[in-house]
């Protein structure tokens, strides 16, 4: 299982809007093939800043199937708008559980 962590700076003014289109997007998460969940935090010292968490069965689930899926396309519509600057996408595993 690997992790995105998607680092997402959104437009001031944005934040009530945003957070809502993540909410209403969390659906198309869940019926991707490959992903086991999805969570949004946003940074306390910077509150236009959030991550988006998502772990997936691997990194191919997320870059070659969900990013060419019409789930994807339903994601970047739903939250696009409200992007300052394209996120910045990492992938990352557990190696030591806790």
């Amino acid at each position: 299982m690997i992790t995105e962590i998607a680092h997402i700076r959104i437009n001031s003014g944005d934040e009530e809007a945003f957070e809502a289109a993540v909410a209403e997007a969390v659906p198309v998460f869940r019926a991707a093939a490959g992903c086991r969940s999805v969570r949004l935090v946003r940074s306390v010292e910077d509150p236009l800043l959030y991550r988006l968490l998502v772990e997936w069965e691997t990194v191919e689930h997320h870059t070659a199937i969900f990013r060419s899926s019409e789930g994807y396309a339903r994601w970047r519509e739903l939250v696009g708008p409200h992007f300052a600057e394209p996120p910045a996408v990492e992938h990352v595993i557990d190696v030591l559980p806790l």
